[in-house]
């Protein structure tokens, strides 16, 4: 392993020569050794820029874990693993090591290298997602502050708002008259020579002439 694991994972900036065939190819095995399932291994290898096609995702369906292959692990190996190095976005040293390393005759010496670029690989990854969750927290955080600012501001508004007051009724009596129009009619019948109590029902024939004297009057004006 290489003692200064800050001075490989700080150099992810640097550009690297475009990889070849055979490095392609072992990457998509390592993404799919990586994958959950047959969608998460094509969202990986798509991110990565990687061949999706038919033939490339079934080849690879046998390496995913969870479909009976094992899961890769940086426990050291009691077999050479011939899987070529892939470059990774490090710095010249790093590389140059591990370069040294892939091409190395030693079985035991290209396998740590294979194993190296795994961990790296997948700490590069841990970092990204964590990095994407803690973004998605904070959006959330922000929405729901803003959603809190506009209930208040409808509780407010809603407590604010006076109701518009209901127009007055007219009571009616046993007669059919409202109460207004039976204190004219006693009104006009004290006027008239009328008897009539200052409360209760007016007697019909009162009425009567109430509305006789109106009608009269009303034809007289017309």
């Amino acid at each position: 392993m290489l003692t200064d694991w800050a001075e490989a994972l700080n150099a992810e900036s640097l550009h690297l020569d475009p990889t070849s065939a055979q490095q392609a190819a072992a990457a998509t095995r390592t993404t799919a050794h990586h994958s959950r399932d047959k969608h998460d291994m094509t969202q990986l290898l798509d991110a990565l820029g990687l061949p999706t096609d038919p033939d490339t995702l079934t080849a690879l369906l046998p390496l995913i874990p969870e479909t009976g292959d094992t899961p890769m692990t940086t426990t050291p190996a009691t077999a050479p693993i011939n899987v070529p190095v892939i470059p990774l976005p490090v710095s010249n040293p790093v590389q140059e090591l591990l370069d040294w390393a892939a091409a190395h005759p030693a079985a035991a010496v290209r396998n740590r290298a294979t194993r190296i670029t795994a961990d790296l690989a997948e700490l590069t990854e841990r970092r990204d997602t964590e990095a994407a969750q803690r973004e998605a927290e904070e959006k959330v955080a922000r929405a729901k502050a803003e959603l809190e600012r506009a209930q208040e501001q409808l509780r407010t508004v809603k407590a604010n708002t006076r109701t518009t007051p209901a127009a007055p009724t007219t009571t009616r009596t046993g007669s059919g008259r409202s109460r207004e129009e039976l204190a004219a009619i006693r009104s006009w019948a004290r006027e008239n020579g009328h008897q009539v109590a200052a409360q209760g029902m007016v007697p019909q024939r009162i009425q009567e002439a109430y509305d006789t004297a109106h009608q009269t009057s009303a034809r007289k004006a017309g």
